[in-house]
């Protein structure tokens, strides 16, 4: 077991690559699922773990990447998880702590949408799992949260599971003051920070945070 951070890469698509280049240290656990191989390989990086159907891949890769030592973990087409949750699953298995998933948003909309609802996973509210594809940062506020970006970054807050009671933020352009969002409303869209640190918090309830770096 590990408390390394695990790096989970997506078949989705990457805005800004060489921000998420800065975003890797030398001890991270590097995770491809399946055709996120192709993300990980654009970096520079050879990842510790391949895992899903590898329907995306080209399968001639695979020696090669045997040869440096990948671990490859290989499930049936057929299957009731998505590439992607298998890899948390892995990840959670080996005891990574953060899990960060990268290139899990863009591309086809029913898996992007999925991908963001494995974030409420009930088997994982004690973990920190947020995503990222260089621009936006996407993850979950159950009690409280830091925004670590600039002046000039977009916050949005959207309930999720139910109205979201009690929010409040700090730094943000237009401030909640223990307010409701509402999940068939838009007022916590399009916020902007103030500072290089904002802060959200709530009484109960979910949100969905997406930060936007306007400087990406």
């Amino acid at each position: 077991m590990t408390k390394q951070r695990a790096l989970i890469f997506v078949n989705g698509e990457v805005q800004h690559i060489e921000a998420l280049r800065n975003l890797i240290q030398p001890e991270d656990m590097l995770i491809a699922a399946d055709g996120g191989l192709r993300h990980v390989l654009n970096l520079g990086h050879i990842p510790h773990i391949l895992i899903g159907d590898l329907d995306s891949i080209d399968l001639n890769l695979l020696p090669d990447l045997q040869k440096k030592g990948v671990e490859v973990l290989r499930f049936p087409v057929e299957k009731d998880e998505t590439d992607l949750e298998l890899a948390i699953q892995t990840a959670v298995k080996r005891g990574c702590k953060p899990i960060l998933l990268v290139g899990a948003l863009g591309g086809r909309l029913d898996q992007t949408l999925g991908n963001i609802f494995l974030l409420n996973n009930s088997a994982w509210t004690d973990l920190d799992i947020s995503m990222d594809d260089g621009i936006d940062q996407v993850f979950l506020v159950r009690t409280e949260r830091n925004i670590h970006g600039q002046p000039g970054d977009i916050v949005s807050l959207l309930p999720l599971n139910g109205s979201a009671i009690g929010v409040c933020t700090e730094n943000l352009k237009y401030p909640l003051n223990n307010e409701t969002l509402y999940p068939d409303r838009t007022r916590g869209i399009s916020n902007k920070m103030l500072r290089e640190t904002a802060r959200v918090t709530i009484q109960s309830g979910l949100l969905l945070c997406i930060h936007t770096r306007a400087n990406g």
